[in-house]
């Protein structure tokens, strides 16, 4: 079975445009500005933005396809046969950063990944023909951080991931979330990140038809799981208490993607776009020394609820 990147090039494209419209559509007040940029090594991609829109305050939705000669340690660490060898990686990538604290700031990515230039099909063998494993592999999830916890909004959430990926086994749904509490886990913190949701990463055990397919479920998935929630709290009053509440926990937010996100260690270590890889961070944020939120407070529970792993559908 032959590997066709040109398809998955052309999924990415008409998922970027099909999130940005529904996002601008939900907003009401801002739209995407589109920026398209090209790479030296080889590739570009088209960077959409939304910024101080009625809901959100920053929105950036990333395509990219970038090749290079030679894969960045962040690749190599558990493949080191693969070092030195040459690549191409396209995704699409999103953040949202909400402007109300009731609205959940949301992460999504799917990508494919590959260890040869890809100028046609017959240049990416199918993993069950090889040898030595395979060279390309699909990757992407999804993942929701509140600041003030809804438990409704947790199970629509998670039932609109599990029913994604369903089709491809009963099994995947818990496996793909068990890995994205792993890993969206700010180990220096011993504290989650939010509530989770999907993450798979170096995936191509049901083959590429198969596993393409996967990525796109989860990819069309986003938007029924994300936009309803928005469309539940977007009009819910908030004090200046919440919103700075917002803004620390914002801090949580832009420390992971810093210290450990692979994907931001990627994008910086193979001298990508520095503009597109940092769109994830908020437009504001604060730390304080030492905060600890207040017994019983909403602001407690989330720390005490709503961050720590569970079945959200039990």
């Amino acid at each position: 079975m032959s590997v066709d990147p040109h398809a998955v090039r052309h999924y990415l494209l008409d998922l970027q445009s099909r999130i940005c419209a529904a996002l601008a559509e939900e907003d009401g007040a801002a739209d995407f500005n589109r920026d398209e940029w090209s790479r030296a090594e080889g590739g570009g991609g088209i960077s959409r933005i939304l910024n101080e829109g009625a809901v959100f305050e920053k929105a950036g939705v990333a395509f990219s396809h970038v090749k290079g000669t030679k894969l960045p340690p962040s690749a190599t660490a558990h493949r080191p046969a693969l070092a030195g060898k040459p690549w191409e990686a396209m995704g699409v990538s999103l953040v949202i950063h909400p402007r109300n604290p009731h609205v959940p700031t949301s992460h999504a990515n799917v990508r494919f990944f590959c260890t040869t230039a890809a100028e046609s099909k017959s240049q990416i063998p199918d993993p069950k023909s090889q040898t030595e494993g395979p060279t390309w592999w699909f990757g992407g999830g999804f993942d929701l951080t509140p600041y003030y916890g809804y438990a409704e909004d947790c199970a629509h959430w998670h039932r609109t991931a599990r029913e994604a990926v369903a089709p491809f086994g009963d099994e995947l749904y818990p496996r793909l979330k068990k890995w994205c509490d792993d890993y969206f886990y700010l180990k220096h913190r011993n504290e989650a990140r939010g509530i989770g949701g999907l993450f798979f990463d170096d995936f191509n055990e049901l083959g590429f038809e198969r596993s393409f397919a996967l990525m796109r479920s989860v990819g069309d998935a986003f938007i029924p799981a994300y936009r309803p929630i928005v469309a539940q709290r977007k009009a819910t009053p908030y004090t200046e208490r919440e919103r700075q509440f917002q803004l620390y926990r914002r801090g949580r937010y832009v420390e992971f993607n810093l210290v450990w996100d692979r994907g931001t260690l990627f994008g910086l270590q193979s001298g990508g776009r520095t503009e597109s890889i940092l769109m994830s961070l908020p437009p504001l944020v604060r730390w304080d020394y030492g905060w600890t939120p207040e017994p019983g407070s909403r602001e407690a529970e989330l720390y005490d609820v709503f961050l720590k792993s569970r079945d959200w559908l039990a």
